[in-house]
Order: C-alpha cells, then sequence, then structure tokens
C-alpha cells in the first residue's frame, strides 16, 4: 500500500487496517530510535561529557540490538520459522534493511567520535595513541603495561595442536599475526582485559608525574595500544608482523524451556552460561585488517560475510562511558537535587503512614526523590506493627537499599515475601544473587510463573493499627532501584485505599499460590485482564466521538508494536477522537495517514533522562481516567507478563498529571521529535514567537511538587 497516496479524500471504500504498509517495521524503528539518542551526542548545545555520554549509550544499545533483535530473528531463520512482521517481512528480509542502517549508524557514530575528541582536547580530555606519546610517557605507559596489564595477558597460539580459541561475548581482541624464527606466518590472539581500565592515564608530554597531578590536563590512552605496542615480551623470539582488533556480538535471547525445567533457578543459571558460547550475530573489525584474516575469523567464528562490520578503530565505543566519571561538572549538566512533595518533605520515615493515611501520594522521578519510596519500606522493615511485606522485584541493581530493607525486615520477625524476577535480560545473575541472599535470610522467594515474566511494580505492606489492619501500597511505573530512579523518568503512588490494598493482596497470592481472581477492583493486571480493559477505554472514547463529544486519548510509553491495539487507534482516529502518543522508542503505528490517521499524533523525546513512565490518559467527556503502570503497547507486556495499571483517582493528583507532567510533554519543542507518514521524525522547533519549552528541564524547575 502506499502510504502518501492511500486513503485520499474521496475513496469510498474504507482503508484495509491489515494492509502492512499502514504498520513501521519494528526493527528498524528500533534503530531509528538509537538514531535518535545519537542526534544528542551531535548536538553541540548539549555539554561535552553529556555528548560523550550519549555516543557510549547508543554503542551499548546497538551491542544489544544485535544480541537480542538480530539474535532473534537469526534463531526465526535457524528453526526454519516463517513469521512476518507487522509491516510484512520475513525475517530474512528485516536482516537485509537491518544492515546497511546499522552500517550507517556505526559509521554516524565514528564521525561524532572524530568531532569529539578535539573537543575534549581542548577541554583538557586528551585521548591520544601511543605513537603520539613522546618517550617519558611511553616509559609510564610501558611500566604500566609489563606491572599490571602483562601478568593478566594469555596469548593464545592457534595451530594444528591448539585450536582456535573461544571468543567472549562482547569481549575486545587483538588478532595478531607472528612470525618464527623459519620466516613462518602465525597467528595468535590476545584478549584485551575488561578487569582493567579502557583508558590508561599518562603524563603529560615532557612533565613528570608530579607536574601533571597539579594540573587538570588529563592524557589518556587507549589500553589495547599500549597492549599493542609491547606484543613482543608476550612472543619473545617472535617477531611481531601485524595487529589489528576486532569484537564479537554474540546471540543472547535466551528461550527458556521452562515447561520440562524442575528448577527455574538453576535454568535460568545454565541459560546464562550459554549465552556466553552462543552464536555470533556481529563481528566488528578495524577497516584497515586484510582480508586473509578476516577470513580466517569468519570461518573459525561460523559467521557469513553480512555478518562482518568495518569501521575505524577504537573499537567498543560504549565503554568509554567512564569519561563521565570523570571529576569535570563543567562539562556536563548542572547537577540537580530531587525534590520532596509538600508533605513529606520534613517528616521522619516513622511518619509516613499517617501522611499516606490522609491522602495517595504521587511521585515524579527524578524530579522527585526516589528516597521516600525506600524509607516506606525501610519504616516499614523496623515499625513493630508492620506484620508483613510483599513486593515485585525487576530490576533493582547491585547496591539495592531496597533489598537491604527487605532483609532487615525478615531479622525483624516480619513476614516478608518477594518475587524475584529470574529472567529479567541482562540481570539475571544479579537477580539470582539476590534471591539466595534473601532466601538465606527466610524470606519467601519466588521466581515467578510458568511462561509468564513478572513485569509489575508493586509493594505491600501490611500494618496492625488499632483493632484491624490496613495494607499500604506502593505501585510505580519503573524498578525499585536507586541508581536508575536518578537517570529514568518514573512515577510512583502511596495509596491505603482499602480497594487498592485488597487488590494487591489478591495479586500476590495469585504470584504466590494457586489463586487466579475472576477480576480486580481497581487495578488492571495482565493477562488477562488489561487488554480487554484498555480496549473498552479505548472504544468508549470512540464511542463519545461518534455521539459528538469531545474524545481524547494521550499515551506516553516507551514502545507501541501491538497490531491490534494500533488499529483500535487507527479506528479511533478515524471516528475523530484526538490521540496524542508519546513513544519514547519503537513506534509501528504511522501518524498522519489520511483517512487512517489524521488526527494521531506521535512524538519522541530524548532528554538528559531515559523516558520510562507509562501514562494511559482519557478524556471519557471530561469525566477524566488515567492509568499509570508497567506496561507498553507489546503482545509481550499485554498477553506474555504480568504486568499492572494502576488508577489515579485523586482529582488533584489527576490534574497534575494532566496539566503539570502530560502537558509539559506534549509541549515541548526543544527534545520533541514528532513521527511523520514515512517513519522519519521531525525536530520540533519553537514556532515565530513561541517560547522554547524543554519538558525535563521544565520538571526540574517546576514548583508544583
Amino acid at each position: 500500500m502506499d502510504v502518501e497516496s492511500s486513503a485520499h479524500v474521496g475513496v469510498t471504500e474504507p482503508p484495509d487496517l491489515e494492509d502492512p504498509g499502514l504498520y513501521v517495521n519494528r526493527e528498524l524503528s528500533l534503530l531509528g530510535f538509537q538514531e535518535r539518542v545519537l542526534a544528542e551526542a551531535e548536538d553541540a548545545s548539549n555539554p561535552l561529557l553529556e555528548r560523550a555520554k550519549f555516543l557510549s549509550i547508543v554503542a551499548s544499545n546497538l551491542g544489544e540490538f544485535f544480541m537480542v533483535r538480530v539474535g532473534g530473528l537469526k534463531q526465526q531463520i535457524e528453526a526454519g520459522v516463517a513469521e512476518f512482521s507487522v509491516d510484512g517481512l520475513t525475517p530474512s528480509e528485516q536482516l537485509a534493511l537491518i544492515r546497511p542502517r546499522a552500517l550507517a549508524l556505526m559509521d554516524r557514530s565514528r564521525e561524532c567520535l572524530l568531532e569529539l575528541l578535539p573537543l575534549l582536547s581542548e577541554a583538557g580530555i586528551h585521548i591520544v595513541g601511543y605513537r603520539q606519546l613522546d618517550q617519558g610517557q611511553k616509559a609510564v605507559a610501558d611500566a604500566f603495561f609489563g606491572d599490571v596489564v602483562f601478568p593478566v595477558l594469555t596469548p593464545l597460539a592457534v595451530d594444528p595442536g591448539r585450536p582456535f580459541p573461544h571468543i567472549s561475548n562482547l569481549s575486545l581482541n587483538l588478532a595478531v599475526v607472528i612470525e618464527d624464527d623459519q620466516g613462518e606466518e602465525r597467528f595468535a590472539r590476545v584478549k584485551v582485559p575488561a578487569t582493567l581500565p579502557r583508558l590508561v592515564t599518562v603524563p603529560g608530554p615532557g612533565a613528570g608525574q608530579a607536574a601533571t597531578e597539579s594540573s587538570n590536563a588529563l592524557w589518556l590512552v587507549l589500553l589495547e595500544e599500549i597492549i599493542a605496542a609491547n606484543l613482543g615480551q608476550l612472543f619473545p623470539g617472535m617477531r611481531v608482523l601485524e595487529t589489528y582488533a576486532f569484537r564479537i556480538t554474540r546471540n543472547a535471547e535466551l528461550v527458556i524451556q521452562e515447561l520440562e525445567a524442575e528448577d527455574l533457578l538453576e535454568l535460568i543459571e545454565q541459560g546464562v552460561r550459554k549465552r556466553r558460547f552462543a552464536s555470533v550475530t556481529r563481528l566488528t573489525v578495524e577497516r584497515t585488517m586484510p582480508d586473509r584474516i578476516r577470513s580466517l575469523l569468519l570461518e573459525n567464528l561460523e559467521v557469513g560475510p553480512d555478518d562482518i562490520y568495518t569501521t575505524d578503530p577504537p573499537l567498543a565505543v560504549s565503554s568509554l562511558i567512564s569519561l563521565y566519571d570523570l571529576d569535570r561538572p563543567d562539562l556536563k549538566d548542572a547537577p540537580f537535587v530531587p525534590a520532596l512533595p509538600a508533605g513529606i518533605d520534613d517528616l521522619d520515615e516513622e511518619d509516613l503512614f499517617a501522611v499516606i493515611r490522609r491522602g495517595d501520594i504521587l511521585l515524579h522521578h527524578p524530579f522527585d526523590s526516589f528516597t521516600p519510596v525506600v524509607d516506606f519500606l525501610t519504616a516499614a522493615s523496623n515499625d513493630p506493627s508492620v506484620l508483613a511485606i510483599k513486593m515485585t522485584l525487576y530490576r533493582v541493581g547491585r547496591n539495592a537499599p531496597v533489598v537491604a530493607a527487605l532483609l532487615n525486615a525478615v531479622r525483624n520477625g516480619k513476614q516478608v515475601a518477594v518475587l524475584v524476577e529470574l529472567k529479567a535480560r541482562f540481570d539475571e545473575e544479579s537477580n539470582i544473587e539476590w534471591a539466595r541472599a534473601l532466601e538465606a535470610e527466610g524470606v519467601h522467594v519466588v521466581y515467578g510463573l510458568l511462561g509468564l515474566k513478572t513485569h509489575s511494580k508493586i509493594a505491600l505492606v501490611v500494618r496492625q493499627e488499632g483493632d484491624g489492619l490496613r495494607r499500604y501500597v506502593h505501585l510505580g511505573t519503573g524498578n525499585y532501584n536507586a541508581v536508575t530512579a536518578l537517570l529514568y523518568t518514573d512515577i510512583g503512588m502511596f495509596t491505603c485505599a482499602e480497594e487498592f490494598g485488597a487488590d494487591a493482596s489478591e495479586f500476590f497470592n495469585f504470584l504466590t499460590g494457586y489463586s487466579t481472581p475472576d477480576d480486580y477492583r481497581r487495578l488492571l493486571v495482565a493477562p488477562p485482564y488489561m487488554r480487554a480493559r484498555l480496549v473498552e477505554l479505548i472504544e468508549r472514547e470512540i464511542e463519545s466521538a461518534k455521539r459528538g463529544c469531545e474524545a481524547r486519548v494521550i499515551f506516553k510509553m516507551n514502545s507501541l508494536v501491538d497490531r491490534r491495539m494500533i488499529r483500535l487507534l487507527y479506528r479511533a482516529s478515524q471516528a475523530g477522537v484526538r490521540v496524542d502518543l508519546l513513544v519514547r522508542g519503537v513506534c509501528c503505528l504511522r501518524p498522519g495517514i489520511p483517512g487512517v490517521s489524521d488526527t494521531i499524533r506521535v512524538t519522541s523525546i530524548i532528554g538528559r533522562f531515559l523516558e520510562h513512565s507509562r501514562i494511559y490518559y482519557f478524556l471519557n467527556c471530561g469525566q477524566e481516567e488515567a492509568y499509570l503502570g508497567s506496561a507498553d503497547l507489546m503482545p509481550r507486556n499485554l498477553d506474555r507478563r504480568v504486568e499492572v495499571l494502576f488508577p489515579v483517582l485523586d482529582r488533584r493528583l489527576l490534574r497534575t498529571l494532566r496539566d503539570e507532567i502530560l502537558s509539559i510533554y506534549l509541549a515541548d519543542n526543544v527534545r520533541a521529535r514528532h513521527m511523520q507518514a514515512d517513519g522519519t521524525y521531525l525536530r520540533a522547533v519553537p514556532g515565530p514567537g513561541e517560547e522554547p519549552v524543554d519538558s525535563q528541564a521544565g520538571l526540574l524547575a517546576a514548583d508544583y511538587r
């Protein structure tokens, strides 16, 4: 279907909403998101180290894309699966489209890095090659190699007696060509240790170490260049002829056969170990690597020519995120202190329950502090009146104050039950460690439901008050992770309303036992109720529009992929419903198609913080409703994950959500990009006489909290 010409004025036959031409490919949309992140690295108005951070994020995200998305497509091909994408493409066709787009993204990233390096140097952060060092600097670098690097290196030769070594996922390696005393060429591989800093500090040129320490200037050399310059020490009696860096990305899309597993914890551990030996999805090599070395790698890694990606050094740009740890506040965004909402800004942790009893509390992170969430659990762990704490944990990170509070609670005699989701991608090992630590202290730990990933964010505290019990609930859109709460935008709510407490109890009984509630009073739980209720709410707006009532929905989410939901939104637009979609990443819907999506606007906001909150707002002829929670509009969230959406019932909080949060996102003309019908994005710019609106900056400055 020709998107530009279809459904034009005068067509009497309604457009076919099943037409693949009405949908954007998910994988290409995800690469488009990486392009928008890269645009932040290219934006000269951003502080220099913020630009370097965005560049490293793009490299990291692209690695994950090849591990998961490309890995999944390759699995489908190997399994002979002929499943078509939402836009009607086979897995092979999608891979063919991904390659040039990914190559262009890598080339553009390289150009950005080349632009940043001289700017960093002007700011006193000199990232230089080993050959650029003077003799004094080389002496320091060589001493570092001898004292620190050499003892941990393991050169691996390749010959008839020593097979090609295993190359671990995302490792940086040197392909080394050496010549023996008989003049015969040999090949060896040297792994660059990930346990050592990628950027090694050396003194400034012509200066001693003491002089360098008194200066703000910093001189850094890539670890692999120091290793390459000293390879002769690894191969005494041989002559090093050539050295080239390479890196591989392996398939990380774990397929969990839960039905055959007696112990899910052991199964996940096995899956994580297998990931290290999974098939290669991308081989990245230096552009100067000769064909004979490339052929050797391709043959031994069992990859095809389309899996090799050439670029200029340095490889593994994602590790340059370490630059952001430098103490250079002048090169970063201005620091901020998260606020505390009125009412809890001067209370001790023991008083938080009383504040919640006075009314629901909404927290918008990172603009609002995450501390009250930790305080809530800490207070519960110490309060003699608290009998039980139950919560879900998806990604909590390595140093987790939330887990510390749970451990303290069980030591204080509370009944503590926790669902630790072991299938949280790339957090499996961390979650396994936490699960074992919690179990060791006597916490009731469950690992999730058969065939479903538990992605919901909910905590329940049961407290003895007078002659009865009161249940306090925290619900959120983001993880119980104190670190990412400073980096991601998320919304949480405290409540002790009876219906929320009753729903929370039934929800945890569903997770830990055999309970299957017929329905919930307030919560929308997936599966199976969330999809059906969201359909009802959108259908209600369609009926409102047909009756001549103003109809509007505003959805904010990470991704919009679900075909059935997209079709329903197309129907809503055809009925005259005004639809605003704030979609950070993947969006398979095409806005602005005449006769199909005229009234739909799609906006992606990329800024200082990662947009992560999910909001579903319905005008409902003036009787507004809004739901928050953990679910995007994707088949996995609606059908294959345990998700929770919760309503904001307090009219004051609902107005805050509408007028102070959604409104500023919709008004953004600085960080916003608007999606076009062809799937491309155009950056918003202030119109004539318009004031610039940066939504995240505005929320940092807002005093509504």
